[in-house]
């Protein structure tokens, strides 16, 4: 199916080009989206005559989102889960824990912004990419720990999720009663 694309559409194409797609990709996305047109004369010759217009208002939408992209960029934000010892997340983190998270940072975006290529389901630090516009996307980083304190420590730490130290005691205490032990005996 031939559509006439009314903005530019990653990996497809700039406004006003005419795209081959299929048809379903066409009927459930770009045209409910209000992305493109089927490629009839009526619509050619409506998108001609609307151009100016479909520009101007592409041009205001992304210089809005250049703003909020100053504002997010290189945003690092916490998100608090429960997880396993092994720091494997009893669930995972999705992409309206990270729109809620910037949005308590401080600045509005929808989960729909949010493109988490890779699920987040165990502690650490991630780069989530958040897309204001099609021409203008920026990376934030989400900060999944069990708890505030925990955060600051992984971020101090560049990402090592921070587990606990039990293995450390276990030595310890191993090596204090073998030294017992050794002096009883």
């Amino acid at each position: 199916m031939d559509v006439i694309l009314l903005e530019r559409v990653e990996k497809l194409g700039q406004m006003g080009q005419v795209v081959k797609v299929k048809a379903g990709y066409a009927r459930n996305f770009l045209l409910p989206k209000k992305k493109a047109l089927r490629a009839t004369k009526e619509n050619l010759a409506y998108f001609e005559t609307q151009k100016a217009q479909l520009e101007a208002r592409n041009l205001e939408l992304k210089k809005e989102a250049e703003i909020v992209a100053g504002k997010v960029n290189g945003l690092t934000v916490v998100v608090i889960r429960q997880a396993a010892e092994s720091g494997v997340l009893y669930g995972s983190v999705t992409s309206r824990d990270v729109a809620d998270a910037v949005t308590e940072a401080g600045t509005t975006i929808s989960r729909g912004q949010v493109a988490i290529v890779d699920p987040i389901k165990t502690l650490g630090l991630f780069k989530v990419k958040v897309v204001l516009h099609p021409e203008v996307s920026v990376e934030v980083t989400v900060n999944v720990a069990r708890s505030a304190e925990e955060a600051t420590v992984q971020a101090q730490r560049g990402g090592m999720v921070v587990g606990r130290d039990d293995d450390e005691d276990e030595e310890e205490t191993v090596e204090e009663t073998e030294a017992t032990e050794e002096t009883e005996a």
